[in-house]
């Protein structure tokens, strides 16, 4: 009985251990806020010019063996950015970075300098990354990272640039895409822990995920990127997960299989595609753009880039369904239509109904057949899962929302 009594208090204390891990699953969660803004248009480069470029790069991209310069792709020609304030240093500098899941290297310097204090360490290693119409390069730096009071990450890689391009009121990237993406980007030559990474090796969070939560522009609140697993209090269902897309390049992001229809078409099969935060529309497959376009009657805007329908034709728009792992997403028509009360930014007719459904540039079967950006994200809750390989979507209160 004794030994008994024994084994069993030993099995106590060592799951009590287990459930005070600081990696436990339920452990504390932490927000960053960030805000969604406009950006000037490029008078050359139509929104949806921008995408298409953003998405033959992350092709090209991810088609590659991961070396230098292939590990990431332009974000500063979209429309929408989000925008995180973020601390580096002790004390902390404050410094605007654009919020990327298609991408992964944390890197300050575009637009004001790093101010190193003594938590900066040089690692004496170089790091560049090419964006397609934009790059940095300049030298790596371990400091402490600052996201929110609860998210303070100590010996975190950044960047520190000497050099940029095409990155305008802004200081650099807080990169959350996966960790794959880093690899050649510095001169070491391995792969750089990213934020999400650091936060949950270092016990601050219990699971390496992140919910983020977008809110549609017109409807002016913050964004947040939720660490260690997703914030209940922004959806109105259940997060249903998908496992990962086996298929390139599409695999080298977050990337997933899904089918479209329109109505009761189906515009395109199963296939791989990515959930992009740095593109403003939804791209697809060349195909499918075409059965879309004629389905909904719509003309080419050749000013905007974008599909444009009349009033008429709007009031007859269908259901655009996403199948998401035998989940169906649902856009509504004013889901589907660009915010008319934004239409002179991206150059249009203040009047005139603009789709947010675009031509990725290629047929189906490139392996990286469609892209859910932010005209997709802000109708629905996301999760992207490190720790078990998947993405995750709910449905939050602007998912049938009528606002456009």
């Amino acid at each position: 009985m004794t030994h008994l009594k024994s084994l069993l208090s030993i099995l106590l204390i060592a799951l009590s251990a287990v459930n005070a891990s600081p990696l436990r699953r339920d452990a504390s969660m932490a927000t960053l806020r960030f805000a969604a803004r406009l950006n000037a248009r490029d008078a050359t480069l139509s929104v949806a010019d921008a995408d298409r470029a953003r998405a033959q790069a992350m092709v090209h991209a991810g088609s590659k063996s991961k070396r230098a310069g292939s590990s990431s792709v332009s974000i500063t020609n979209n429309v929408v950015e989000y925008v995180a304030q973020v601390g580096v240093g002790s004390p902390a500098t404050q410094y605007s970075l654009l919020v990327d899941t298609g991408s992964s290297n944390t890197w300050i310097g575009a637009a004001n300098p790093y101010k190193p204090t003594n938590t900066s360490v040089d690692t004496g290693d170089t790091v560049s990354v090419t964006y397609g119409s934009g790059e940095f390069s300049g030298e790596e730096y371990l400091d402490t990272v600052t996201l929110s009071s609860d998210l303070v990450i100590t010996g975190q890689s950044i960047g520190v640039a000497k050099s940029s391009s095409g990155f305008n009121n802004i200081d650099g990237i807080l990169g959350i895409g996966p960790t794959d993406l880093t690899q050649g980007t510095v001169s070491n030559g391995g792969l750089v822990p990213t934020v999400t990474d650091n936060l949950f090796s270092k016990g601050i969070i219990g699971t390496e995920a992140l919910g983020i939560f977008f809110p549609p522009i017109s409807a002016n609140n913050a964004g947040e990127l939720t660490f260690g697993g997703y914030d209940s209090s922004k959806t109105t269902s259940p997060v249903n997960y998908v496992p990962l897309t086996t298929t390139s390049p599409a695999s080298s992001y977050w990337g997933i299989d899904q089918s479209i229809a329109y109505g009761s078409s189906t515009i395109l099969s199963e296939t791989a595609g990515i959930v992009d935060t740095g593109t403003t529309l939804i791209l697809i497959a060349t195909d499918a753009f075409n059965q879309y376009k004629s389905a909904t009657g719509a003309t080419m805007d050749q000013t905007t880039g974008l599909l444009t329908i009349t009033s008429d034709q709007y009031a007859k728009l269908q259901t655009l369904t996403f199948n998401i792992g035998g989940s169906p997403y649902d856009l509504t028509p004013d889901a589907q239509i660009w915010p008319r009360s934004f239409n002179a930014e991206i150059g249009g007719n203040s009047s005139s109904i603009y789709l947010i459904v675009t031509d990725i540039g290629s047929n189906s079967g490139s392996g990286l057949d469609f892209i859910n950006g932010y005209s997709f994200l802000q109708r629905f809750y996301s999760v992207f899962d490190t720790t078990d390989h998947r993405v995750g979507f709910a449905t939050t209160s602007y998912t049938d929302a009528v606002i456009n």
